[in-house]
């Protein structure tokens, strides 16, 4: 992975704050196109962002093989996939090989330049909160670090339209850092809340009420023991939740060194319509 210097870390800082800055300012109509222009900008400014070096994205795709053994359980030969926000798409051409259909949905195609793709695969650009697919055409829809890049005021609009690309007895498999052991993003270093392109962190409960608001019939976080992957009820997570929130950032920040607590504010919510 590239290691980004202490200079190149502070004006990477301070280029996406502002740039996230932009962002939260604007209007519903505004964010149409700002959400292309922002991550484009990004990586025009930020030419030693992590995300564009050759030893990255081979990175990325070690991780992609637990994120596609996560997937395994909920996909079938005949199988339409969707991945919202793929990145360089490692996953999504992994997927590719094993299913009917695949769909990838992104703001930015920087990445993705040079991408390869096979005949069964589709690579569509989004103004970021839109899914430009028919209605009920997707078995299994997927996003990895996506939706805290979405402006607060798009989220739900966003749910809404996956939730309406999803089949009768479809599933949403959305992974989110939690807002908890945050932040997640470049600002990790300066700030105690995310300034920069993680436009909003969130906890499981406020995943959980989000997805009940778009009325998928149900929902439950999804964790893997070994080589083992089981459901769990979102009120666990909820209670731990409950008891860490009131705590000081440092102290919040000190227990997530703590594995079972780091597991415990994990977020990978299944959603099924």
């Amino acid at each position: 992975m590239r290691i980004q210097t202490l200079a190149q870390i502070q004006e990477h800082y301070e280029i996406e704050k502002g740039i996230a800055r932009r962002l939260r300012n604007s209007t519903t109509e505004e964010r149409a196109n700002l959400y292309t222009w922002a991550y484009d900008e990004l990586f025009r400014q930020v030419p030693h962002h992590p995300m564009l070096a050759d030893e990255e994205v081979n990175e990325h795709k070690s991780r992609s093989i637990k994120e596609i053994a996560s997937l395994q359980p909920f996909l079938k030969k005949e199988s339409v996939f969707l991945e919202i926000g793929p990145g360089d798409c490692a996953v999504s051409l992994e997927i590719a090989k094993q299913v009917n259909q695949v769909y990838a949905i992104d703001v930015s195609t920087e990445i993705t330049k040079k991408l390869n793709a096979p005949a069964n695969f589709n690579l569509i650009l989004s103004d970021g909160s839109s899914i430009p697919l028919p209605p009920e055409t997707i078995d299994v829809a997927y996003s990895n670090q996506l939706m805290e890049h979405l402006h607060p005021d798009d989220s739900l609009k966003q749910l809404q339209n996956v939730y309406r690309t999803l089949k009768p007895g479809g599933i949403y498999f959305c992974v989110t850092p939690n807002r908890l052991s945050g932040p997640h993003d470049i600002s990790r270093t300066f700030d105690p809340v995310a300034t920069g392109l993680h436009l909003k962190e969130y906890t499981v409960s406020e995943m959980d009420r989000i997805f009940k608001e778009t009325e998928f019939s149900s929902t439950r976080i999804y964790v893997r023991f070994g080589e083992y992957f089981v459901f769990l009820p979102t009120f666990l997570f909820k209670f731990v939740e409950q008891l860490i929130e009131p705590l000081p950032h440092s102290v919040r920040k000190l227990l997530t060194f703590n594995r079972i607590v780091k597991f415990l504010l994990g977020i990978q919510i299944v959603g099924k319509k």
